[in-house]
């Protein structure tokens, strides 16, 4: 028979996670969530359910006090909306996810999770897509991957490539300083829809920068023309995925953010990774490069008359997917 446990305690919530959650991705390692926590500073929720034989389950949470609603540990948000990327359910089936979800008191809205097969068919709700590059479909060699364009395309992109190569290109790498500067950028650039206009969550991506640095995968590229500099993004490099995380480009140089991200895709092939991962959000240049794509999903309980259900889904859509650890499958609270 299954037990549910709530642990609130800062260390022993780190423990736990520690102890159930995967390493695989950068977003399952404590060390980045804490690095959103820390700042933030929401009240922990992690719920566990287990048997005689150990863990069955984990739902780590954090209560959101301004949405009056749970979501994915930390808790982090950018205009309402939690950021952090790729979260994950764990449950043997879904009788441990039904004990998982009973512990949650108040409304839950748990954004961006991964799906896992194999899992019954069963109706979700997608949040948002996520936008890949993969080097192995092109045996990582970048050449190849412009057979994904028409005739005409390729010409067009080398084209405005090349005429940014006429003004004289660097690329400076791995200078910490340039965070300031790409913090710079993209407040220049979106004011008080910049990720970093809040205090918390700028905070929150130079605690990261720190952390990424001292474990050796943090990678900050500047893009420089005519000597000054034109963007600059922040990535890691965590087994084998490159994983751009944010950036700032400038308003004097149109169009350069094609010419950083085409530098980030043939770094990938030169270094053989076996993924780039550009995150969710459909910016104009993912769908002209011809990303692959991949869905992540929505968990609410929240009435969809909500405003909040409003905010993170007007764009969302129902489907059939096969996902879940174990077997499981979501419900929504509609």
């Amino acid at each position: 028979m299954l037990e549910r446990r709530i642990l609130t305690d800062y260390d022993q919530c780190r423990d736990i996670w520690q102890k159930l959650m995967p390493r695989d991705l950068i977003g399952d390692l404590w060390g980045v969530r804490d690095c959103f926590h820390r700042h933030f500073q929401r009240p922990l929720h992690f719920i566990v359910a287990e048997d005689e034989n150990g863990p069955a389950g984990f739902m780590p949470l954090s209560w959101i006090e301004e949405k009056e609603c749970f979501g994915y540990f930390p808790g982090e948000t950018w205009q309402g909306k939690t950021w952090l990327e790729q979260n994950r359910l764990i449950a043997r089936d879904e009788a441990t996810l039904s004990v998982l979800l009973e512990g949650i008191p108040r409304p839950y809205h748990l954004r961006y999770l991964l799906p896992v097969e194999p899992a019954p068919q069963s109706t979700h709700i997608v949040d948002e897509i996520g936008y890949l590059f993969n080097p192995p479909d092109f045996d990582y060699n970048f050449d190849n991957y412009y057979h994904r364009f028409s005739h005409k395309s390729e010409k067009r992109l080398k084209k405005e490539l090349a005429a940014f190569d006429t003004r004289g290109v660097e690329y400076r790498l791995d200078r910490m300083e340039d965070f300031d500067l790409m913090v710079e950028m993209n407040l220049g650039r979106f004011g008080i829809g910049s990720y970093f206009y809040d205090n918390r969550f700028r905070e929150s991506f130079r605690s990261l920068a720190h952390y990424l640095a001292d474990q050796g995968w943090l990678r900050l590229t500047t893009v420089l023309i005519e000597g000054r500099p034109a963007a600059v993004d922040m990535g890691v490099i965590y087994n084998g995925i490159y994983t751009l995380l944010g950036g700032g480009t400038s308003a004097d140089f149109p169009g350069v953010a094609k010419l950083i991200n085409t530098f980030h895709m043939q770094r990938a092939c030169r270094e053989r990774l076996r993924q780039a991962d550009f995150l969710c959000g459909d910016f104009s240049w993912k769908g002209i490069f011809h990303l692959s794509t991949r869905p992540l999903y929505l968990l609410s309980n929240v009435p969809v008359t909500s405003e909040l259900w409003r905010q993170d889904t007007a764009h969302n859509a129902s489907i059939t997917f096969a996902g879940l650890p174990g077997g499981l499958s979501f419900r929504t609270g509609r």
